[in-house]
């Protein structure tokens, strides 16, 4: 398969796991409309550092489950499962929540650089989504297991997330509610792409019967 492709398909898949408002995109947004466009790329920078070692660990934990398909197959039942219960209990969950706290402020670029790559490394999310996800493009021969193939995989990755949410930190000027912002916002945005990738476990399960 073309390293464009598979650069493209690790920017795809990052996007989705983005585009929903979430901590992350929405954070980034907050910063620019309160500090300058500027800090906004540096936390996006922070952001996109750790996301790029994340896909690669979650790359190269793929590649270690792949080497025994029975295990692969009960996984992604088991993740299917799972996946359905976490959207149902976050889609559930944000219909309740109320007010998010308010952020602490950090005014220093080298200050929003550090904050991205914390905020980054305590949302563990992309780890098993990402290695569910290499594990399902490799299923279907769209990439392999060779490091030329899971570094342009990875780079493409946090291409794909920077993308995005520099897409937030330029256009969208009118995220200045609150509420927007809010807790209820990211749980919703849990909630999608974990529906998302239930539904995309479930046509890889029904593919292989």
């Amino acid at each position: 398969m073309s390293i464009t492709v598979i650069f493209f398909l690790g920017f795809i898949v990052a996007l989705i796991g983005v585009v929903p408002p979430g901590l992350l995109n929405m954070t980034a947004a907050r910063i620019s409309l309160k500090e300058g466009a500027g800090r906004g790329i540096m936390f996006s920078t922070g952001v996109c550092i750790v996301v790029y070692i994340q896909t690669y660990l979650a790359a190269i934990f793929a590649r270690y489950l792949s080497k025994n398909q029975d295990v692969v197959e009960i996984l992604q039942r088991v993740a299917f499962v799972i996946f359905v219960l976490i959207t149902v209990y976050f889609l559930v969950l944000a219909s309740k929540q109320k007010e998010a706290k308010k952020e602490t402020e950090i005014k220093s670029k080298h200050g929003r650089l550090l904050h991205g790559m914390l905020l980054s490394a305590l949302n563990v999310f992309p780890i098993p989504y990402q290695a569910y996800m290499t594990i399902t493009l490799v299923s279907f021969g769209w990439m392999n297991f060779e490091k030329l193939s899971i570094i342009t995989y990875v780079t493409g990755a946090a291409t794909g997330t920077f993308a995005m949410l520099y897409f937030y930190i330029f256009f969208f000027d009118k995220i200045k509610d609150r509420n927007f912002t809010s807790q209820k916002s990211m749980n919703l945005s849990i909630g999608i792409i974990t529906g998302v990738v239930a539904l995309i476990t479930f046509i890889n399960i029904i593919r292989e019967l």
